[in-house]
């Protein structure tokens, strides 16, 4: 699985709200306000500025007075206001030409909002306010330079109020717990297919998402299968590793510790038999994703391996 692939919920995001009555109701939900489906609505290109092949974000000009920065997201990032202040300082050079920046008079500017969608599988607060003055290193007083962005935890019935105001958004968090559940232990291609398979299923019968899919829907099939969630793919493998660890180093442990008790004593034979076993654990999930076709990059994020270590399995 390539590093360069988007996680499945965020791909799907993006595309399940470029409709902008979605796009308008989701906000209504997050933001408390409350603006028509006719209210119009500009989409706002954000360029690759981080040089990641991925780029979840939405970015969208709401009755010419806002610049709004979304993003769902299946991983804990709180240098989120880094991240949104190049974005939005990479938005507002389309508004003002070069020569505007030494003119006398303030050139107007959109006033901006961040949000982010959390729906990942660690725990995370219902709402959590990130600010860019968090990442200073030394701060006195009231920082000179500033940017808060608003996360708010989608996942495992979190939010419910606010996701019961945006059919689109509920539906959408509920996809994507189902489309967890179904693939989280889909460790090959064909698994994969019927868990996706099994996942629209499920959705069409009980209408979730049901108009999108029924447009949408090889392309849906599409998305998940090249972008299944790595992070699942990773705990699943992490998990089991572990497990395995477990065991053979208590098993390990318990052997070196009586035949060692004298140097070792058996504390320190079943701490050496741990982290062995741990290691063997390692090995096998790295040998695992190693037959799944995964890049060794990946395998040496995801086990803690090296690159020879991984080679020589």
């Amino acid at each position: 699985m390539s590093e360069a692939n988007r996680t499945f919920k965020d791909s799907m995001f993006k595309d399940y709200f470029k409709d902008k009555e979605r796009l308008i109701e989701a906000y209504n939900a997050i933001s408390g306000k409350n603006y028509s489906a006719t209210t119009e609505l500009e989409f706002k290109n954000l360029r690759n500025v981080f040089f990641r092949s991925q780029n979840n974000d939405i970015a969208f000009l709401l009755d010419n007075q806002f610049i709004v920065l979304l993003e769902a997201q299946s991983t804990i990032n709180e240098n989120m206001p880094l991240r949104m202040l190049v974005y939005i300082s990479e938005i507002y050079k389309g508004y003002v030409d070069e020569d505007a920046l030494y003119r006398k008079y303030a050139s107007d500017l959109p006033t901006p909002e961040f949000f982010v969608l959390y729906n990942g599988l660690d725990e995370y607060p219902e709402k959590k306010i990130l600010k860019l003055s968090d990442s200073f290193t030394c701060l006195a007083g009231t920082p000179i330079l500033e940017l808060v962005v608003t996360v708010y935890n989608v996942a495992n019935g979190n939010n419910i109020k606010m996701l019961e105001k945006s059919v689109a958004l509920y539906d959408y968090a509920r996809f994507v717990a189902i489309a967890y559940e179904n693939l989280k232990y889909a460790k090959t291609k064909a698994a994969r297919d019927k868990a996706i398979k099994k996942t629209i299923n499920f959705c069409l019968e009980h209408g979730i998402m049901k108009a999108y899919l029924l447009s949408r829907g090889s392309e849906v099939r599409r998305m998940l299968s090249m972008e299944w969630n790595d992070e699942v793919y990773r705990r699943v493998l992490l998990e089991e590793g572990r497990e395995e660890g477990l065991v053979l180093g208590r098993e390990e442990g318990r052997e070196e510790g009586l035949e060692e008790g004298l140097v070792l004593g058996r504390e320190e034979g079943e701490k050496k038999g741990r982290e062995d076993g741990e290691r063997k654990g390692r090995e096998e999930v790295a040998r695992i994703m190693k037959a799944e076709g995964s890049e060794t990059t990946f395998i040496m994020k995801v086990t803690g391996l090296t690159e020879e270590e991984i080679t020589e399995l």
